[in-house]
């Protein structure tokens, strides 16, 4: 199990990278200007992780990062325009490069058991991609038509 000064860190440090690469990405968005919706975000996401540790249901952190997100910025919550307002200026696109540099690390890491899954992965990997994305283009092609967007 994650310390908590262990996870503070991971967090801040994953932060800076997604400032980062949202300055890059966006070059009209100041990473000053960004810093205090990044620390929101990652207020956010402490309190979700601290949650998933304390309360004795099993639900990994992610679902109580998401719950906090949601709640904290419905129009109907007091200082949710400020959070959304601050917030804005991260484009989450920007939080997929921390997320991706992580994950290649970790399988670097255990690339030996990579291998020995051989040809295997790589189909089980293909149909899960054309699976996520098949059903992906089926919703959005639906939602699109139901909004009457086409």
């Amino acid at each position: 199990m994650i310390r908590p000064i262990h996870a503070i860190q991971i967090f801040l440090i994953v932060a800076v990278i997604t400032l980062v690469g949202n300055w890059v990405g966006m070059q009209q968005i100041n990473p000053v200007d960004a810093a205090l919706g990044m620390l929101i975000l990652v207020a956010m996401v402490m309190a979700g992780w601290w949650l998933a540790r304390v309360l004795p249901v099993p639900f990994p952190p992610i679902v109580f990062v998401s719950l906090l997100g949601i709640l904290l910025t419905m129009p109907w919550t007091p200082g949710s325009e400020w959070i959304v307002s601050h917030t804005t200026q991260v484009n989450f696109l920007a939080t997929t490069t921390p997320v991706l540099a992580f994950a290649g690390i970790s399988i670097g890491k255990d690339l030996d058991k990579f291998a020995e899954l051989g040809w295997r992965i790589i189909v089980v990997a293909l149909v899960v991609f054309t699976g996520t994305f098949l059903g992906s283009a089926v919703i959005a092609q639906a939602m699109l038509r139901l909004t009457g967007q086409i």
